[in-house]
């Protein structure tokens, strides 16, 4: 039986205590599930290991600004960014904007308006041009519920696995290398630890491969590319 789809996951990076309870409670009731970060570092530390599905970003924060996190952000990863923040002024609006943010809503606000904005943050976060359903072999990878099966069995993929599985069936028959497998699914600090790939990629295998047919292709010193040829 295929399991659930697992709720999408949520990064709250803020420092005050009260706004990230009732993000929390406000989210969670709403099925998602929720991370916190009180200062700029922290919420970038967290964004690169957990990849989160959005980010809701406070501007004013006791380390780094919320621009400059957002920037530093920008610089690895497309994930959808909501502002939250007391400033309301339009010239702090088009900042963020400008930045790279994918919405501003402005402190206080209202439950409903920001559980729709979200929604349309996730829905708009898909690549227009990707199938939700990709097969090969006997499996199926489902990138709307998130699900890789065998004939209706879950494979149990970690988080680390489908997202590599993820990229590799988006850059489908092409190589991807190395440095940009570490960078998207770890993080930038990480470009050189591509002892992270092996193990990962060696289990990755280990579940979707058939003993005859190795799907994902080894590119000696270069990287991975996924092929059906076997």
């Amino acid at each position: 039986m295929t399991a659930p789809a697992p709720k999408p996951d949520l990064l709250v990076i803020d420092d005050e205590v009260q706004i990230r309870r009732l993000l929390r409670l406000t989210l969670e009731s709403a099925g998602y599930r929720v991370r916190e970060a009180e200062t700029g570092a922290l919420g970038l530390n967290e964004a690169a290991v957990a990849r989160p599905d959005a980010v809701i970003l406070d501007l004013s924060l006791p380390d780094l600004g919320g621009l400059e996190v957002l920037r530093h952000l920008r610089e690895w990863s497309q994930v959808p960014v909501l502002i939250l923040s007391v400033r309301g002024g339009e010239t702090d609006k088009i900042a963020a904007l400008d930045a790279g943010a994918d919405d501003y809503l402005t402190k206080p606000f209202g439950g409903g308006e920001l559980l729709a904005r979200l929604r349309v943050l996730l829905r708009r976060a898909q690549p227009a041009g990707e199938v939700s359903i990709v097969r090969f072999g006997d499996v199926e990878v489902d990138f709307t519920k998130r699900t890789v099966t065998r004939e209706g069995a879950d494979l149990h993929l970690t988080v680390k696995e489908y997202a590599l599985l993820r990229l590799l069936l988006q850059h489908r028959g092409k190589v991807v290398t190395h440095r940009q497998l570490l960078r998207e699914v770890w993080g930038p600090q990480h470009e050189a630890d591509t002892h992270y790939l092996r193990v990962h990629m060696a289990n990755l295998r280990k579940k979707i491969e058939p003993a005859d047919t190795p799907f994902i292709k080894t590119e000696s010193g270069i990287g991975y590319r996924f092929t059906d040829a076997g």
